[in-house]
């Protein structure tokens, strides 16, 4: 049994503790905004937040989490789409396939945290997500949108 806090909600799973949080979302919590890819960290589609740090679900056995650890999806970025990365992938038509880009967005998230105007070079280091399609020109333009959208917000 884990013990999840997971968008704000406490969640009882009944799981091995081996299991890596991606699938305790994906396939026991129906959380499926929360890809998988690669299996193995690199790729970055399966990121979440976990205490407002980007982390890959895949590599994350549930035994290592409990309800200290606030574990934030794709759909618990925002309830409505309103955030703004959100708002700026829509306008800017970001994905292709779309297949990286939840994962592309709470690392970006974070990465407008941490720094509200990004620089070109802050968000090439901070986004290491892989876009099979090689939409990170329009990812970098929508990080810079959002940050816009965010300093709109706060004036």
């Amino acid at each position: 049994m884990a013990r999840l806090n997971i968008n704000g909600k406490v969640i009882d799973v009944e799981v091995d503790g081996s299991t890596p949080l991606l699938w305790v979302l994906r396939e026991q919590l129906g959380l499926t905004g929360t890809k998988y890819s690669c299996g193995t960290g690199i790729c970055g589609a399966c990121t979440v937040h976990i205490n407002g740090e980007a982390v890959r679900a895949c590599t994350i056995p549930v035994s290592t989490l409990d309800t200290a650890q606030a574990i934030v999806t794709i759909e618990g970025l925002s309830t409505d789409n309103s955030h703004p990365l959100q708002q700026a992938w829509k306008e800017l038509d970001v994905p292709q396939c779309g297949y990286c880009q939840s994962g592309m967005i709470m690392t970006a998230a974070v990465l407008l945290k941490k720094k509200p105007n990004p620089s070109d070079s802050d968000i090439d280091n901070a986004v290491t997500n892989i876009c099979r399609c090689g939409t990170f020109n329009r990812v970098r333009k929508g990080i810079h949108l959002a940050a816009n959208i965010n300093k709109r917000g706060r004036s």
